[in-house]
């Protein structure tokens, strides 16, 4: 068997298939170019380092398809959802985690194990012998991209992915803001007001809205396009779709009642939510922005409860290229052109951390069966983690293909269970059943053992 398997990029995908692989007894050399090559969101050097937000969404592994993403990982034994449960934030219903504490928890179990080497190098070409996998992400290096759209003789497909403000929580009053999770939901105090929420009244919400639409924003240079992938809009795009948009999105009200003013409805509310353990920072949910800086502070500030807020870290916006996937991409996450190299992470065209961690995960254990002779069945498509690869490399229109996160859309079809909204809640926990029995009987047959590893 090859030697080594050798990791590009040290993000979710990258971490995870470096966990797996290790595990199993394969020698890894993740290389990471950060912070000798800094990138324009990241902040340090660390592993796994979270840019965009504190959140992981549901955990709900039932009635939600990311949460049942989450249990999946976790019966894996993946070390990302081991670290982000170990660093927890209350967040209702979600699983959000205090960013900086969990990539240093990545970044300390993956420097530690004794088969996981770190290199610093930029890898700028595609190598053409050994083990790889590409695990570079929305913010791959300007060569190494090169290299790849020389390869695929065709332009990578890109979308801008914006970045939303934190705020420092002692500037915010809190005798406008108050504390609650949507719908009072999740079952200790702490989770049940785990967001902070502002109130506004229609005129606040319409001054709001004239000031955003007005606001400077950052030019995109010649040649570029602004394909957003809508599970990260800029809260101005959002805006510019229609006034009434932005209030049945990420500030609609409904859920909410404001414990300062109890008989007064909110015609919109603006959420923050906790972004580290100690409760200092809190992000803006949602408000992704390519406002420029000056503007950010004066258009934010208009929001009730935030009138003399302080910024840890204002909103900014990348380019974030991905592949075709469908056209690229064999079913074993391999470069059709050059079998030696997989891609895992959102290069793939899957969205979200927990979606770009799971195919790292699956990346790893593929990779592993190739480096010890041994060969994988298919992940079952009624599987969040096969849905998703199922969907990259052959289920999506490649002609159309755009980022996805993992949704009960992908999964194959139940009979026998009742279609339509009212329907819903049995149908997803039919989906989920299935899928929990089908990854255990997978991951029974795969595991990977330390055995296989070293044979």
């Amino acid at each position: 068997m090859s030697d080594k398997l050798h990791i590009v990029g040290g993000g979710m995908a990258g971490s995870e298939a470096a966990w797996q692989a290790a595990q199993a007894g394969i020698p890894v050399v993740i290389h990471e170019m950060r912070p000798t090559v800094e990138t324009f969101a990241h902040k340090t050097g660390n592993l796994a380092e979270m840019v965009c937000s504190n959140s992981f969404r549901s955990d709900d592994d039932e009635q939600n398809a990311v949460g049942l993403l989450h249990w999946e990982m976790r019966q894996a034994g993946g070390l990302l959802m081991e670290m982000a449960d170990e660093h927890r934030l209350p967040a209702g219903g979600a699983l959000a985690v205090d960013r900086d504490a969990f990539s240093a928890g990545v970044t300390e179990r993956l420097r530690a194990h004794p088969l996981i080497e770190v290199s610093g190098e930029e890898i700028t070409e595609l190598p053409t012998d050994g083990q790889w996998i590409i695990a570079t992400g929305p913010l791959t290096s300007g060569n190494l991209a090169e290299a790849i759209r020389a390869e695929t003789g065709t332009e990578a497909l890109a979308f801008f992915d914006a970045i939303a403000p934190i705020v420092y929580a002692e500037s915010i009053d809190m005798s406008v803001a108050w504390e609650q999770s949507r719908y009072d939901k999740g079952e200790t105090e702490a989770e049940q007001k785990a967001y902070i929420n502002c109130p506004m009244d229609k005129a606040q919400y319409e001054a709001f809205i004239d000031a955003l639409l007005a606001a400077d924003k950052t030019v995109f240079h010649e040649g570029e396009t602004a394909g957003y992938f809508d599970g990260c809009l800029p809260i101005e795009v959002m805006a510019e779709r229609g006034r009434e948009t932005l209030r049945h999105g990420p500030m609609k009200p409904i859920g909410l009642t404001n414990s300062h003013k109890p008989e007064e409805k909110a015609y919109a509310v603006v959420q923050l939510r906790r972004d580290n353990a100690l409760g200092t920072l809190y992000n803006i949910v949602g408000f992704q922005t390519k406002m420029k800086y000056g503007a950010q502070t004066e258009v934010f500030r208009m929001i009730p409860g935030l009138s003399e807020a302080s910024f840890a870290r204002l909103g900014g916006i990348h380019r974030n290229t991905f592949l075709n996937s469908p056209t690229l991409l064999d079913e074993q996450m391999r470069l059709r052109s050059r079998p030696n190299i997989r891609f895992a992470g959102q290069i793939t065209g899957v969205e979200g951390y927990v979606e770009s961690a799971s195919m790292g995960l699956l990346a790893g254990r593929l990779a592993i069966a190739e480096m010890t002779g041994h060969s994988l069945p298919p992940v079952p498509s009624t599987t969040a983690i096969g849905a998703l690869v199922t969907h990259i490399t052959g289920g999506a229109e490649a002609k159309t293909f755009q980022p996805m996160n993992v949704n009960f859309g992908l999964f194959p079809p139940l009979d026998g269970v009742k279609g339509g909204r009212r329907g819903r809640k049995d149908r997803y926990k039919a989906y989920t059943d299935r899928a929990k029995a089908d990854w255990q009987a997978w991951l029974a047959v795969t595991a990977p053992t330390e055995e296989a590893g070293a044979a």
